[in-house]
Formats: structure tokens, C-alpha cells, sequence
């Protein structure tokens, strides 16, 4: 879209802008699977709502327990949180700001950003993918949901089980020592069985939860 374009349906409409990351998914997914998923979703929700303007996607967050592993390129949590504020300030034109995260670690920096912007009257809402049960990193749920969209960036021979214990054990070695800790393929869960099927599954569901979600919000 052009900006005149833009003038004349910002003011009753909703930029959803798709927040990812660069980081390693193991040896078997891309490095851009947060931005992927999150550029799904926001399609997706564009696709249920005619008054939804997707924006580029912010492909890099904060994701430093990755930093070991090539292929990350991390702006760190302070430098996401600014980055998120001024560009939200920059879309005033728009009715409101849909943030839609698919990196677990833009979580806290994210909140934050938006804590800040609410305080200053801007209409903004970030969400995030769940799903509840799945496994944390790059296994079988990342698997079967990239399986679904970009079949053809998954190699499933290079597809192996990493540290399968949940998240809330290991959070504290994760902290200290990063995913290389506990992980040395970077994968936290099992992606070996992950499956096309399942993964569409996911997506109709996260579609929904971000649908449901953007219609309480607007």
C-alpha cells in the first residue's frame, strides 16, 4: 500500500504487526520459525477480519538463550522493548496496534513495551501463541505447526529429541546457562513424530485464539 492508501482506511483500522525471531530451531526447522508463525497468524486473522492491515514483520527479538548456536541474531530484551514502543508510537493514525509475538522470549520485554504504551493512552494489545501440553522448543509442536504452513523448510531426517522435561524443571538451567545447556541440538521436546495433521490442527485452534481475542480487544 501507498500512503494515501493507507490515509484512507487507517483511522478504522487495526495494524497487526507479527513480532518474531531469528534464532536456531534445531537441526531440522529454519531459523525464522517464530517469524513464520507469526506471519501466519496475523494472515490468517486478516483473512476473518476486513478491518485488520498487516505490517512487515519484526524479525528479530530477544532470544540471547540461543546466543551459542549459529544462526541466532538477537536485539536483546531492552533493545526489543524500545524497538516495539516507537514503532507502535509511529502508528497513530491507526485505530489500534495488534502485536502478535511468536517468540516465548519477546514475552517479558513485550509486556513491558506494552505496560509503557497503555500508560501513555495508546489503544494496543499483544498477544501470543499457547498451546497448552505442547513441548517448549523446536519439537513436536513448533514441528507439526511449521509442517503445516512451510512443509518444505522441515527436514524431518535431521529431526531429533532434545531435552524433553518441561519447561518450569529447566527454566532455572536455562537462565544460566542458555538452551546449549540442556540441549545440545537446541531442540527442548521431541519433534519426531510431528505431523502435518497435527499441525493444522494447532493453526485452526491459535487462529481462533487470536480471533477471539482481537474481538474482545476491538
Amino acid at each position: 500500500m501507498a500512503w494515501p492508501d493507507v490515509a484512507e482506511v487507517a483511522s478504522r483500522s487495526l495494524l497487526v504487526v507479527p513480532l518474531g525471531s531469528t534464532e536456531q530451531h534445531g537441526p531440522h526447522l529454519p531459523c525464522t520459525t517464530d517469524t513464520d508463525i507469526a506471519v501466519a497468524l496475523t494472515d490468517a486473522l486478516a483473512a476473518r477480519r476486513a478491518d485488520v492491515i498487516v505490517a512487515p514483520p519484526l524479525p528479530y527479538g530477544s532470544a540471547g538463550e540461543h546466543a551459542t548456536f549459529p544462526g541466532t541474531l538477537s536485539i536483546g530484551g531492552p533493545a526489543f522493548e524500545q524497538v516495539v514502543i516507537e514503532l507502535v508510537r509511529s502508528a497513530d493514525a491507526f485505530a489500534a496496534v495488534v502485536l502478535v509475538s511468536g517468540h516465548g522470549g519477546n514475552a517479558a520485554p513485550l509486556a513491558r513495551a506494552v505496560a509503557t504504551l497503555r500508560s501513555e493512552g495508546r489503544r494496543v494489545l499483544a498477544w501470543s501463541p499457547s498451546t497448552p501440553g505442547g513441548d517448549a522448543h523446536a519439537g513436536h509442536t513448533e514441528t507439526s505447526l511449521v509442517l503445516a504452513l512451510r512443509p518444505e523448510a522441515v527436514d524431518l531426517d535431521r529431526a531429533t529429541a532434545g531435552d524433553t522435561r518441561p519447561i518450569g524443571e529447566i527454566l532455572p538451567l536455562l537462565r544460566a546457562g542458555g538452551v546449549a545447556s540442556v540441549a545440545p541440538n537446541g531442540v527442548l521436546g521431541d519433534p519426531r513424530e510431528a505431523s502435518v495433521s497435527a499441525g493444522s490442527v494447532l493453526v485452526r485452534s491459535l487462529v481462533d485464539d487470536l480471533v477471539d481475542a482481537v474481538e474482545a480487544f476491538a
